[in-house]
């Protein structure tokens, strides 16, 4: 039997990993803003449905190897971890969620085409993600746009 290229690859693996958490991390900044500051049930809501259809494509695809993943991570030598000035700067929580969806964006495309390795379906999924995101972006943003800052 052959051997998955990610299972074998520890940097496909650290790519999952950190995109994967970076995706859900950037969607829950969104849904709280949506929930909080917004005041949308709806927006909400599809931001929640959205952070669990991603945890679920990546454990649904890689149940028998989640744990590689995390013995993969290597948070402290990242070497991507720096911190550059633009990400220290927001002006609000519009810039706040604007930031947070473009991360969530990029993040989705990574693991739309690392999961191409392992399979199409998944691959799949995360185009469906992907696309949803960008609806629901264009929802959220027309409610934005409508509330005036004090």
């Amino acid at each position: 039997m052959k051997k998955s290229r990610i299972t074998v690859d520890r940097g496909i693996l650290r790519v999952l990993d950190a995109n994967l958490n970076r995706a859900i991390e950037g969607v829950r900044v969104c849904e709280e803003i949506t929930r909080f500051i917004i005041r949308s049930p709806g927006i909400t809501l599809e931001f929640k449905r959205i952070r669990h259809r991603i945890a679920v494509c990546l454990k649904g695809a890689w149940r028998k190897r989640a744990r590689l993943l995390m013995e993969a991570r290597e948070s402290a030598q990242d070497a991507g971890r720096a911190t550059i000035v633009s990400e220290l700067k927001r002006g609000g929580y519009k810039d706040i969620f604007f930031a947070n969806i473009q991360r969530v964006k990029e993040s989705v495309r990574v693991l739309e085409e690392f999961s191409k390795l392992e399979s199409k379906r998944l691959s799949g999924s995360f185009k469906d993600i992907r696309y949803d995101l960008y609806q629901l972006e264009k929802k959220a943003t027309l409610k934005l746009s409508a509330i005036r800052d004090h």
